[in-house]
C-alpha cells in the first residue's frame, strides 16, 4: 500500500524546477518533484479511493470514497513523471493529457482535474 509522502523543502523544489525548465533535470529532480506534488495532492484530496501511480518514483491513494485494502483499487491513474509534474504545475491540462493518452485513468473518481494544478 502506498505510504503518505511529505512535501519537499521549498528551496529544493525551486532548484529542481529551475533545472527542469532549463532542460537540465536529472532523475533525482524528477523524483523530488514527483513526490513533492503527490504529497500536495494527498493533502488537497485526502482519501483512499483512487491510486495515483507515477512509476518508478511513487504512488499515493487519494480522493474520498470507497477504500480498498487488497488487490487493484477501484480507480487507478498512472502517468510518467514529466506528465505528472506538468499537470501539477499547470503546464498541462487534465483533458489534454487524458485525450493524448499521456494519462491512463480508469474507474470512478479517476478524473483529477478538480484538484489540479497544485502550485
Amino acid at each position: 500500500m502506498p505510504s503518505r509522502l511529505r512535501p519537499a523543502d521549498p528551496a529544493a523544489v525551486a532548484d529542481a524546477r529551475a533545472r527542469l525548465d532549463a532542460g537540465e533535470s536529472a532523475p533525482a529532480d524528477l523524483r523530488l518533484l514527483t513526490k513533492h506534488y503527490l504529497a500536495l495532492l494527498e493533502s488537497r484530496a485526502p482519501g483512499k479511493s483512487v491510486e495515483v501511480r507515477v512509476p518508478p518514483y511513487a504512488a499515493v491513494q487519494v480522493v474520498e470514497g470507497v477504500r480498498h485494502t487488497r488487490g487493484t483499487p477501484p480507480a487507478v491513474v498512472e502517468m510518467d513523471a514529466e506528465t505528472w509534474i506538468a499537470l501539477a504545475t499547470g503546464v498541462l491540462d487534465w483533458p489534454v493529457a487524458a485525450d493524448s493518452a499521456r494519462v491512463r485513468a480508469s474507474g470512478e473518481r479517476a478524473d483529477l482535474a478538480p484538484y489540479l494544478p497544485l502550485g
